[in-house]
């Protein structure tokens, strides 16, 4: 069986890591897989492209800024991730979609997949697996819901878009899906169950095939390193807990909460000597706006190399993510096959990954008091080898390479 996997890009993106994962995952077992891309940045052979001469990746280049364009027109500015398909490609004839048995669709955004080309890729009568890494599919153009519920009925009024009302841009997008939804059927995929609940209360998919399969890793490459190593490696001190975390955008960036991480820091500041405790972050931009933490932070920049990040993940005693709304985040999965636990808000995916108490801890939503309660629960643990051996397996029982392949391979067999 020949599985085609399709997402807009390769590179560092959560959807796109795991689109890679699971191809890998899927090839080590045999099957034939392949990934293609609309746009790809990086060099690897083994990942295709729909846009192979300069002409078509000019034009891909032109339509993602089009659509960027477009839809900034339409909606307010606030950070939440919206995007309006006005155009894109279509992909049914090409070779590569051809000769494959299933089509498993991941992130088809900007400027590739319009609701007209999904028609037409179902049309086609080839199985077609959709893994939803955010809730883009089954709302009226949002990726992250935050509180707003209206997807339950159906979208209009949106808080997100200019002008709204009950026949806004939301409204008309979420139409077209719904026209297209009623006649054609496909698997879908959601890799936590925090979405897979929002699908089934969803007006547009509440009756479709349903799966909840967890993204993969690659456990033999996230796996815990030997920890006064890794810090010599990094520059850090031996003798000081570690906190970690990750991607720093603007302090009032809505998404991922950095203001509550801030805030967290500040309690914790307040409680405890300085001299023994250090954050350090990675996954900040070059020229991007620093947060004047409470104690000192590094500052690591963007990490590419799967290797260099095993190391990071490894020197840390704790790995902390304040995400608010977040589908099964690559970063908990990857800190926690390296064997150092998480705190995190109870939040989206991430309790199918961190168990309270057990393996990290889940802090009260929106709480920083919480928050940094939990940082100081894993500083005093009695054990600390237990939590970090608890993190790791954790990853090897549920999502390891092997076990994710096993469940999409039942899956696609039940289609052929």
């Amino acid at each position: 069986m020949k599985i085609l996997h399709i997402n807009s890009y390769d590179g560092s993106g959560g959807a796109a890591r795991a689109a890679l994962r699971l191809n890998e995952a899927l090839k080590i077992q045999g099957i034939q897989s392949e990934l293609i891309v609309n746009y790809k940045y990086g060099n690897d052979p083994e990942i295709k492209t729909f846009s192979d001469s300069k002409l078509s990746k000019l034009y891909s280049l032109f339509l993602i800024g089009l659509e960027q364009v477009l839809t900034k027109l339409q909606i307010k500015n606030i950070k939440v991730p919206f995007s309006i398909p006005f155009i894109g490609k279509s992909i049914e004839h090409h070779p590569a979609v051809q000769n494959a048995d299933i089509l498993h669709l991941h992130w088809t955004n900007q400027g590739f997949l319009t609701v007209s080309s999904l028609k037409k890729l179902l049309a086609s009568g080839k199985p077609v697996v959709w893994t939803f890494h955010d809730s883009y599919a089954f709302t009226g153009g949002c990726h992250v819901r935050y509180t707003c519920e209206n997807y339950k009925q159906e979208c209009g009024n949106c808080p997100v878009v200019k002008n709204a009302h009950a026949n806004d841009v939301s409204h008309r997008f979420w139409k077209k899906k719904q026209e297209v939804y009623s006649q054609y059927r496909f698997s879908i995929v959601t890799p936590s169950n925090w979405l897979g609940r929002a699908v089934k209360s969803s007006s547009l998919l509440s009756d479709f095939s349903l799966n909840v399969i967890p993204n993969a890793i690659n456990a033999e490459l996230f796996r815990p390193l030997d920890k006064k190593e890794a810090r010599k490696l990094l520059g850090l001190p031996e003798d000081k807990f570690i906190m970690l975390s990750g991607f720093m955008p603007s302090k009032v960036d809505k998404h991922k909460g950095t203001s509550y991480l801030a805030e967290a820091i500040e309690i914790l500041a307040d409680q405890i000597d300085h001299e023994k405790i250090e954050l350090v972050i990675f996954g900040n931009k070059t020229g991007a706006e620093l947060i004047d933490f409470k104690l000192k932070a590094s500052y690591l920049g963007t990490i590419s190399n799967d290797e260099l990040l095993t190391v990071v993940y490894s020197a840390a005693d704790v790995f902390l993510t304040t995400t608010l709304e977040d589908n099964l985040p690559n970063t908990v999965m990857e800190s926690l096959s390296c064997g150092t636990p998480v705190v995190s808000f109870i939040t989206g995916g991430v309790p199918d990954m961190v168990k309270h108490r057990e393996n990290g801890y889940l802090a009260i939503y929106k709480s920083a008091e919480d928050f940094a309660k939990g940082i100081t629960w894993v500083m005093d643990h009695e054990n600390k080898s237990t939590l970090n051996h608890q993190a790791r397996e954790t990853v090897l029982a549920n999502f390891s390479l092997e076990v994710v392949a096993k469940k999409h391979i039942e899956l696609y067999r039940t289609l052929i």
